[in-house]
């Protein structure tokens, strides 16, 4: 991805949320131009080029770039030109597209940011080892930040690796759906997001209070995203997506409206129900069928006001400790993005 395209995407982003300090949009808008042209710069530091191909391919086909703009506001309540920061946003890109390779294996997906995903185009093997890669690489750049660092992103990379794996096995005889569920939203969505946002504060000095206060709000805001992932896998299309619809129900991973389906007792709910409990999966016009059935369903509502709650939760770990102003504005407007997300 050009660092034009970096520009226009970072824009965007940053115009939703109506941010009204020029100098803040300056900053972050050069900042993002800096990480993405350090993120195509590690793809080809890959010592073998079909390596440096694999590893880039999701890096040039671009994506919201959310994790590096975090880390760069969270590095808006210290001093956003200290050595490094670029660096701690581009470690968070790193980590958040391993975990990217790693669920499409997971996910037996197609498309990913509107190509094809490194799966399908490598192989699952080759999609896991480069996936292994980008977070070797990651930990190598943690290395030169503070020292901080190290741990916090060993920590986030092991959340990481944990969630996933306890998404793949489901949750155990006698453990609550709905407890597993935000277990593993938490430690796959959630930690990244954290991480992101502390260590930029951290890198640029923030104080203490702040950097916690802001792993706080990653948190919730990172639960939220993913509630907001999981509408949107039902409501969105593909071209919105940038990967099939419906994937989640498809592989027959427990999104939240579904486990709010399988765990009410709604009358009306009872062929999905049916649908949804079918050991054999979900393909074809019984895919469609339960897709529909699913948008119709209570469930996103109640899917909606458990996110809501979430964000709620966020916006109080920013009012309890973070000083006004335009980067404390941006996180709040942030809040709203991921309400009223369509893509």
């Amino acid at each position: 991805m050009s660092a034009l395209t970096a520009r226009r995407r970072g824009r965007s982003l940053i115009t939703r949320l109506a941010v009204r300090e020029k100098g803040l949009e300056r900053r972050i808008l050069r900042g993002l131009e800096q990480v993405e042209t350090r993120l195509q710069e590690c793809a080809r530091e890959a010592d073998d080029p079909r390596l440096a191909a694999v590893v880039g391919h999701l890096i040039t086909a671009g994506g919201k770039r959310l994790r590096p703009l975090l880390t760069l506001l969270g590095a808006e309540f210290g001093d956003p030109r200290a050595p490094g920061v670029i660096e701690a946003a581009v470690l968070s890109e790193l980590v958040h597209t391993a975990s990217l390779h790693h669920d499409d294996v997971m996910d037996e997906a197609l498309t990913r940011h509107g190509v094809s995903s490194v799966n399908a185009r490598w192989g699952n093997t080759v999609a896991v080892r480069s996936g292994n890669w980008l977070l070797a690489k990651a930990a190598q750049m943690s290395a030169g930040l503070t020292p901080e660092a190290v741990p916090l992103q060993a920590d986030a990379s092991e959340r990481l690796v944990r969630g996933q794996v306890r998404e793949l096995v489901g949750p155990a005889f006698d453990e609550n759906h709905m407890s597993h569920y935000f277990d593993v939203v938490s430690d796959k969505s959630a930690s990244l997001i954290s991480l992101s946002l502390r260590l930029g504060a951290i890198q640029a000095g923030a104080p203490a209070r702040v950097c916690d206060a802001l792993a706080v709000y990653g948190e919730h805001l990172g639960v939220a995203f993913q509630i907001a992932d999981d509408l949107l896998d039902v409501t969105s299309s593909s071209a919105d997506l940038g990967k099939e619809q419906g994937k989640d129900l498809a592989v027959a991973v427990a999104s939240l409206p579904v486990l709010l389906v399988l765990d009410g007792g709604r009358p009306e709910d009872e062929e999905l129900r049916t649908l949804l409990s079918d050991p054999a999966g979900l393909s074809g016009e019984r895919h469609l069928r339960a897709l529909t059935l699913l948008r119709r369903s209570e469930a996103m509502d109640r899917a909606r006001v458990l996110m809501d709650e979430r964000l709620a939760r966020a916006r109080s770990a920013l009012a309890d400790a973070l000083p006004s102003g335009a980067p404390y504005e941006a996180l709040d407007a942030l809040c709203d993005f991921v309400a009223n997300r369509t893509a």
